[in-house]
């Protein structure tokens, strides 16, 4: 092409970029690697190869690891970790910055490597994940350097267990390497088998800053491996990027072994493009939310919400844009699209598209190349909401749209769908984009603008796109725990009243549901004794129609979550209140069921805890992360929706008030499993609920075996989190059972709790009882 025929036609030429630099780094490394273990690579096995998927060529041998491999790999970063951790703060953050300083110097071979061996353009890779993956290590950093000042009470978790997906091998390293590193972790990390060698080239930065043996170890493999890490025995903590039916068959596999664990999965975005929009700039963000590294995002804007008024309008602007995308070899600098990372991901795209027979399909029309796993820019618009291509995750250049008529109903098509990563809202009126942004079912929230993502503000989702955030202060719970020793929870056995005395008077106490006290389903109840061998009366057993009634009425109590937190405050002073005034009632309670003289002190710390959680539920607040751009990110604090909790049996008052209370100041509604020993201390307090202006369907209490409520409460789909400070069996219960809708769990793990100390309240209930959503708001024309 000639400089005449380049004015004449105003076609970009081929600006390709030299790979030969990766290559050679390959070539030095004999095109074959081992693993990454006590800071040497080991020699090399069988294994798999690595390959181009713009060419199919291969690029290099990797190999397999087994079961002794990830053992030694483990048992190097155990060896490592008291001493990694030791070094402090600031020891720990000269060797953050250290890797910060030579991924920059090592920034375009990171790159080319990374198109090599994943298929995005060069200018993705250059221009952005490399970008952030030094901005991970340099803010982490700083986070270390700070762990001691502002982090006092936390320490390390101890070894970590990192599984990342193909579609960002170097950022995703970052994003989970870096906060591990910084709190005082190591890590034992499994790249994805189709794009290890990014990761086998910061393995090598390792070895140039000094980092100690042990602290960082890298295992390549296949899925098997990645198994290999989540049920090691050895391991205290799993951080998974990747599909949703991974992560759910990780959170089943992990339950009960009291491992942390942190899930970020799959997406299926809203991206909704209002009447007043800058149609031209949303038109822009669409080809970043969707065809950047080739849809191959898990936060992708793939579902297309159209204000109808200017849908046609939309739709003819965005397939003209769509025309002039460029789609070609990925090390091309003036390619817009390039390859999917396999043939069996273009395979698996091509026949959910093509299994596809509703909508109205429009393939850009762009100039193919030839071989490779190309795949066109797609559009499906004319959709209903419940089309398998609106639902599923497509993991590829295919956008699926239909249109809406009214803010409320983009608020209902945006969130009818399992998962809840990510949204986008494009209005000129940002009072209706901030009205929006709140009202969606998402982790991550941007208004006009979309994929905008920085190490200072927190990244994870919400419902069936996981749990945990990785980035920011939010971030750092994943990679910490409170600095207490913890205690086995010990066994607490109702008494029992053989040959004792019956009172003729029936005292059967009612479940508390919706704000009423009404009859268990199953119609039976359990005596209740004392330790003098008397009967105290009768506790309903609750079965799983009295858990589904009462999810209906906590569902129904939404409203509570919009209220503001003065009036949440009021009402849980107004208990506290109303408590104190029957405080020797209760005491006498107390001290009836569980036969000693600690009930009034009890009753006085329930209350006391009721004023500090009326304290903190207006003044949890959220922040305003400093990410670079000219805008603003708000990191709001929101309820997580209804809370299923099991509560502990040896504070039969103060362990409800403990765990209700931090869930309702902050918006929640709850369902509580009362102390199993002494329920009728949680029935009791049921008449202070009906005298303090709680609003129906907030609290409700079941009472009966935890062992007939636990699992019924973890699978059930609409309950968004389970606690349970129970026997140490329920652990694992509530975790396997929460893989159902991988709602969020806290357990005790068979550990006790000083409920009457600081252990039994703060900001661990706080954090449990909020998600974090990060409204990212540009300004500026």
């Amino acid at each position: 092409m000639t400089v005449s025929e380049i004015f004449d036609t105003m076609d970009y030429g081929p600006a390709p970029e030299s790979a030969a630099d990766a290559l050679a780094w390959l070539v030095d490394q004999g095109s074959r690697f081992g693993h990454f273990i006590d800071g040497e690579f080991t020699k090399p096995g069988e294994g798999f190869d690595s390959t181009n998927p713009a060419t199919g060529e291969v690029l290099a041998t990797l190999t397999q690891a087994t079961q002794a491999d990830v053992d030694a790999a483990v048992k190097a970063a155990r060896r490592a970790q008291p001493k990694w951790e030791k070094l402090g703060g600031h020891g720990r953050a000269r060797h953050l910055y250290a890797l910060a300083r030579l991924l920059q110097k090592h920034a375009r071979l990171f790159a080319v490597l990374e198109v090599l061996d994943n298929g995005k353009p060069i200018r993705e890779a250059r221009d952005i994940d490399v970008p952030l993956a030094q901005r991970h290590f340099y803010y982490h950093a700083g986070m270390a350097q700070l762990m001691e000042a502002e982090l006092p009470d936390a320490q390390a978790l101890g070894v970590c267990g990192q599984i990342i997906p193909w579609n960002f091998p170097l950022l995703m390293l970052a994003w989970k390497v870096a906060p591990a590193l910084a709190m005082g972790n190591t890590v034992v990390l499994k790249p994805a088998e189709y794009t290890s060698l990014t990761a086998l080239l910061f393995a090598d930065i390792c070895r140039q800053a000094g980092l100690p043996k042990g602290v960082v170890n890298i295992v390549t493999g296949d899925g098997a491996v990645g198994e290999m890490i989540v049920g090691h025995d050895d391991i205290d903590k799993i951080a998974f990027t990747g599909s949703t039916a991974v992560g759910r068959r990780i959170r089943e596999a992990t339950a009960g072994s009291g491992k942390a664990l942190t899930l970020e999965l799959g997406g299926k975005s809203p991206y909704i493009v209002f009447d007043d929009a800058d149609l031209d700039s949303a038109v822009e963000g669409l080809v970043d939310a969707i065809w950047f590294n080739q849809g191959q995002v898990c936060c992708a804007g793939s579902r297309l919400l159209v204000h109808e008024p200017v849908a046609d309008g939309f739709y003819a602007k965005l397939r003209a844009r769509m025309g002039k995308l460029r789609v070609g070899d990925p090390l091309d600098k003036s390619v817009d699209v390039g390859t999917l990372v396999d043939p069996v991901q273009l395979r698996m795209v091509s026949e959910m598209v093509e299994a596809n027979s509703a909508g109205e399909r429009y393939v850009a029309e762009t100039d193919m190349p030839e071989g490779g796993c190309f795949y066109p820019p797609t559009l499906i618009t004319g959709l209903n909401p419940a089309d398998t291509l609106m639902q599923e995750e497509i993991f590829g250049p295919v956008l699926v749209s239909t249109t809406f008529r009214t803010p409320s109903e983009a608020v209902s098509l945006a969130n009818n769908t399992r998962y809840g990563l990510a949204a986008t809202v494009w209005s000129e009126n940002i009072n209706l984009a901030l009205d929006i942004a709140p009202q969606l079912a998402a982790g991550i929230v941007w208004i006009n603008g979309t994929n905008l993502m920085d190490a200072a503000a927190g990244f994870g989702g919400v419902r069936e796109s996981g749990f945990g955030r990785e980035g920011g202060w939010e971030g750092l719970a994943a990679y910490t725990r409170p600095r207490t020793t913890p205690k086995p929870l010990k066994a607490i056995e109702p008494f029992t009243g053989e040959g004792a005395p019956q009172d003729p008077i029936d005292r059967t106490a009612k479940l508390y549901i919706g704000g009423k006290q009404t009859r268990p389903d199953g119609g039976y109840s359990a005596p209740v004794w004392g330790k003098s061998g008397a009967l105290l009366g009768h506790a309903s057993l609750a079965n799983r129609k009295d858990v589904r009634n009462a999810v209906e009425a906590a569902q129904a109590a939404k409203g509570w979550s919009r209220s503001t937190g003065h009036l949440r405050a009021q009402i849980i002073y107004y208990l506290a209140e109303n408590l104190a005034a029957r405080a020797e009632e209760f005491a006498h309670r107390l001290d009836t069921l569980q036969g000693g003289k600690s009930g009034a002190k009890e009753v006085e710390a329930s209350i006391r805890r009721l004023f500090t959680y009326a304290a903190w539920a207006d003044k949890y607040d959220g922040q305003v992360h400093g990410v670079p751009i000219r805008g603003v990110a708000l990191a709001m604090k929101e309820p997580v929706g209804v809370i299923g909790a099991l509560c502990p049996a040896e504070a039969p008052l103060l362990g409800l008030v403990s765990v209700m209370a931090p869930a309702i100041a902050m918006g929640n509604r709850v369902i509580l499993a009362a102390s199993e020993p002494y329920p009728l201390a949680a029935t009791d307090f049921v008449q202070v609920l009906e005298t303090s202006d709680v609003p129906a369907g907030v609290v409700n209490i079941l009472t009966g075996p935890h062992a007939d409520l636990a699992d019924t409460l973890a699978r059930h789909l609409d309950i968004d989190a389970v606690w349970s400070f129970g026997a140490a069996e329920f652990s694992a219960t509530v975790e396997k059972g929460s893989a159902s809708n991988l709602k969020r769990t806290w357990v005790n793990n068979g550990q006790a709790r000083d409920w009457m100390g600081p252990e039994g309240e703060g900001h661990a209930f706080l954090r449990a009882a909020t998600e974090v959503k990060n409204i990212w708001v540009p300004y500026g024309e």
